[in-house]
């Protein structure tokens, strides 16, 4: 029998309206996690330990303090009924359940769910945190210092760490716990916090003073829902990659089964502090710039755009007045949408300095080459760091490493390692202007297998890093640079560069086994041409052995040179 069709009801604007509501980020979040990176455990064991590890090496890079961190995995299965999760908010910590009579020893009973929980900690020897901003950095969506500040940095949003946070609480009911000291002269903190979900606010459980071995630093603990696999888009792929594009990190790493890998720093310098800048007036918006002029504190157009943007100066500015068609002394706050409008599309026509590359700190050719040769084996090494460029008015520049031969694979298609700001990209790869940038140049060209649309197949790494004062990321979760055209030439520029000192070392090492070939030719019937000498000129034997001496030694030395 056919089912009878639902009749629909009726509703007017009121009764609509009952129902519309605000949303607070952290709701939006959380039921669209995987805009963050936690849409799997695997993924979000990941995620969780990449947003604490860039806070860190930002943090102590700050502070002018060589980074010493620990990282460690400690696994934390327990097995418990399905309404449990929600009455662990108080931070203790979950027993097992093994022997409560509803299950068959293996957590598999009806009822009873098994997950694979893990206690994630990274440890660090930073400026630490003062216990006033603990609360609000850790349970409070978008509460950061870097989003407004142009300057090169890992963390931009605000978001990573507190959304790390705010997936522990919701798959295991758990608070972040957090231990920091500021200096040997004040006592360590330890403080529990939560987030609440509607309001996007920090619930503080517990907070109070504690003893800290440490100096100074911070220790973070989240425990969470994950997956600890091995391979490409593991955190132990994440770690290598780290300590290869940062080599002045000395990191400590303990797994889930109890192993301690240590990857010693290669250098003892800190990268070059990135400076602030302001805004350039290429990478201005109507929306911003309009924003810009009423909130500015100038008292004129002529002084708010040498106070609010870089490199505008007084020939540049009257410039743009005069293109504008708008008076230098006109109060900025005074002018309608139609001035504005003409103001940017003076700003486009008008030709202005590019800005400056202090808020830069890329890793440099010398240690982009220390770092793989820390981590892989190879018998050539290059690097290319290309002059800073820009795009939509924001400063970048783009680095190039490869390892070439020696124990890599030449039968596989060649590895590609990408970074942005220091900081591994292991997800979305085919998404990536960076992928993009390997894809499209012409390996063949340098003497490398390349099939059409897929990456070089040879015994190489590809190490390619984008430092910018904003990378243009698709999504919240920071896996995949953008496309803008101005970033992928610049990649394939470095890349041109790059392949052609792989192509001359190529065509060496081609000439060096053609002439060993050869010799080995002529040496194995060398002691047939001192025979033929020998008959021909009527040498005894000792003379012949003379002669296969000397065109010995002489094809010894042609081999050396």
């Amino acid at each position: 029998m056919a089912a009878t069709p639902r009749q629909r009801v009726a509703r007017d604007a009121k009764s609509m309206a009952k129902s519309q509501r605000e949303i607070s980020i952290s709701e939006f979040f959380t039921k669209n996690r995987h805009l963050l990176g936690f849409d799997s455990p695997a993924k979000a064991l990941l995620t969780t330990i990449k947003e604490a590890v860039d806070n860190s090496l930002d943090a102590c890079e700050e502070a002018g303090i060589a980074p010493r961190l620990l990282v460690e995995i400690r696994p934390d299965r327990v097995t418990k009924l399905g309404l449990e999760l929600e009455s662990q908010s108080s931070g203790d910590t979950p027993k097992s359940g093994k022997g409560n009579g509803k299950t068959n020893g293996k957590g598999t009973g009806p009822g009873i769910k098994s997950e694979e929980r893990f206690k994630i900690i990274i440890e660090d020897n930073g400026p630490g945190i003062l216990a006033a901003q603990i609360p609000k950095i850790f349970g409070k969506l978008l509460y950061g210092s870097k989003f407004h500040s142009l300057k090169q940095s890992r963390g931009q949003q605000g978001i990573g760490i507190s959304a790390a946070g705010m997936y522990g609480q919701l798959t295991t009911g758990q608070p972040v716990t957090v231990y920091s000291r500021t200096g040997t002269t004040e006592a360590a903190y330890r403080c529990q916090v939560i987030l609440d979900l509607k309001k996007n606010e920090p619930t503080v459980l517990s907070g109070e003073e504690t003893i800290w071995e440490k100096d100074h630093g911070t220790r973070i603990e989240i425990t969470l829902t994950g997956s600890y696999k091995r391979g490409q888009h593991s955190v132990d792929n994440y770690l290598e990659q780290t300590a290869i594009a940062n080599p002045h990190l000395h990191l400590t790493y303990k797994d889930p089964k109890g192993q301690t890998r240590i990857y010693a720093n290669s250098t003892d310098s800190l990268p070059v502090e990135a400076k602030e800048i302001r805004p350039h007036p290429y990478g201005v918006e109507l929306g911003i710039l309009a924003r810009m002029l009423k909130e500015t504190k100038s008292r004129n157009l002529n002084s708010f755009m040498k106070d609010e943007f870089c490199k505008v100066g007084d020939k540049t500015a009257a410039t743009i007045f005069e293109n504008a068609g708008l008076p230098p002394r006109k109060n900025p706050k005074r002018l309608v949408r139609d001035d504005i409008q003409k103001l940017l599309d003076a700003i486009a026509v008008t030709k202005i300095t590019s800005p400056p590359t202090d808020c830069l700190s890329p890793i440099g050719e010398e240690l982009v080459m220390a770092g793989l040769r820390s981590g892989v084996e190879a018998e050539f090494y290059t690097s290319v760091t290309r002059p800073a460029a820009v795009y939509r008015g924001n400063p970048f520049q783009i680095e190039v490493g490869i390892a070439y031969g020696g124990k890599l694979p030449g039968d596989e298609l060649a590895k590609v390692m990408r970074f942005a700001n220091r900081v591994p990209l292991l997800y979305q790869a085919s998404a990536c202007a960076i992928h993009k940038a390997v894809l499209s140049s012409s390996w063949r060209n340098y003497g490398v297998q390349q099939s059409r649309g897929a990456l070089p197949t040879a015994p190489m790494v590809i190490l390619i890093h984008m430092a910018s004062v904003w990378v243009p990321f698709t999504s919240e979760s920071k896996e995949a640079v953008a496309h803008y055209p101005e970033i992928i030439k610049e990649m394939r520029l470095a890349l041109q560069e790059a392949g052609r000192r792989l192509q001359r070392h190529i065509k060496r090492r081609a000439r060096e086994k053609d002439a060993l070939k050869k010799q080995s030719y002529i040496q194995k019937y060398i002691p047939h041409i001192g025979e033929a000498l020998q008959e021909i000129l009527s040498f005894d034997d000792g003379d012949k052995d003379e002669v296969i001496a000397v065109l010995t030694d002489t094809l010894e030395r042609s081999r050396k040179l």
